[in-house]
């Protein structure tokens, strides 16, 4: 009786601390023309969906505590992974649309890419100002992912 007592113990404790070392992030997804985006899915190491957004382009998901990186993804928008920060709750994230970069080096489609994503934070802001975000700034850092990767010699 006192090992089934002692064992069933350890095992609500450990289940607690299993429970305990997960968090709930929540959000919503616009395209970079300052639309929602339904159904974007939310992966993490690239390969496991976690969740996906509304119709509306909200989101609620549960990740273990140690995910620090997160991908959305989309038919016709660039894949975008983000790095967390600690105390990043709220995720609201703008997505760029992809475009076709026909007859172009890889290059230049992604020097056009880069200066689509420098005005990232700005749409942000725009919309926070219409109402669509409910923070100013992103509490996580959006990774830019190159067409074209220098190799070395």
């Amino acid at each position: 009786m006192k090992k089934l007592s002692i064992t069933f113990f350890v095992f609500i404790v450990s289940a607690s601390f299993v429970y305990a070392q997960t968090r709930t992030l929540k959000g919503r997804v616009i395209s970079d023309q300052v639309e929602t985006m339904s159904f974007v899915s939310i992966l993490i190491d690239d390969t496991v969906k976690v969740g996906k957004t509304d119709l509306d382009g909200f989101f609620q998901i549960n990740v273990p505590d140690s995910v620090k990186e997160l991908k959305f993804v989309y038919v016709g928008l660039d894949p975008t992974p983000i790095v967390l920060f600690d105390n990043c709750v709220d995720i609201e994230v703008v997505m760029m649309l992809t475009g076709t970069f026909d007859f172009m080096s890889l290059k230049k489609a992604d020097k056009l890419r880069m200066k689509r994503f420098r005005d990232l934070p700005e749409i942000h802001r725009e919309a926070f100002l219409k109402g669509i975000f409910k923070t100013e700034e992103a509490c996580y850092t959006q990774v830019f992912v190159p067409f074209f990767e220098r190799r070395e010699k």
